[in-house]
């Protein structure tokens, strides 16, 4: 996907209220930008990263400025905006950029669905199957080309997880779908040592026949520009 405006760049001086970021600009001006990500964001807050923003147009944002990206490391780039990644494996799935998920005619988001009143990320369908997809934002980065989900316990997704376990078990597709949007993960697994009940799950899930699929993410900052593009291996 193409950002409608080019975005713009600064230093990271500090992540507060879950919601908040400062950033410092080239000009030396100190700015207030919007966080969208309400995890731990481990590993991705380092004050002093340089941090790239989006400028919405919308007049009634207090903050008109969204944080999408940041550089870990020195030599890799990081999505810390969870709500792309949905949008990414949509966009992705349209272009038949997904292998696993292709020959389906419609595509639906935010489906209610589950006995516990979730909403599923993406329903695909065809004559012959339904298809349920729960993505997964991994940001999580550790030493050689891991990336560990979740970064901070999540009931939500432990939610997730035995929603798609009852889905399969009803005859349907259930797949959950690790958005990698760091340009440093070569592979993805449960992250035993943060969130061990998700671990648990996750490895039951898969072993009830519940697929996890990972796919990276190409990030080009300065045309302003990432989409969904090789498969990565899930390892449990």
């Amino acid at each position: 996907m193409n950002f409608e405006a080019p975005l713009q760049s600064g230093i990271l001086l500090k992540r507060y209220k879950r919601f908040l970021a400062d950033v410092k600009l080239d000009s030396d001006q100190i700015i207030t930008i919007h966080c969208p990500n309400t995890g731990s964001m481990k590993n991705c807050k380092e004050p002093g990263s340089r941090v790239w923003f989006s400028i919405s147009e919308n007049k009634k944002r207090k903050y008109p400025h969204t944080w999408q990206f940041v550089e870990v490391n020195k030599n890799h780039l990081v999505g810390i905006n969870t709500g792309l990644s949905n949008k990414l494996v949509v966009e992705a799935i349209q272009n038949g950029a997904v292998r696993e998920l292709q020959n389906y005619e419609q595509l639906k988001t935010e489906v209610p669905y589950g006995a516990q009143k979730s909403r599923i990320d993406i329903l695909l369908s065809n004559k012959h199957e339904e298809c349920y997809v729960e993505v997964k934002n991994v940001s999580l980065g550790m030493e050689a080309g891991l990336g560990l989900f979740p970064d901070a316990v999540t009931t939500r997704g432990q939610k997730h997880l035995e929603e798609l376990m009852l889905i399969k078990k009803s005859g349907a597709r259930a797949i959950l779908f690790f958005c990698v949007q760091h340009t440093g993960i070569e592979k993805v697994s449960p992250a035993d040592d943060i969130d061990p009940k998700y671990s648990t799950l996750l490895r039951k899930a898969m072993a009830e026949g519940v697929e996890s699929i990972a796919y990276g993410t190409d990030i080009d900052t300065k045309n302003s520009i990432v989409e969904l593009k090789n498969q990565i291996p899930v390892v449990v």
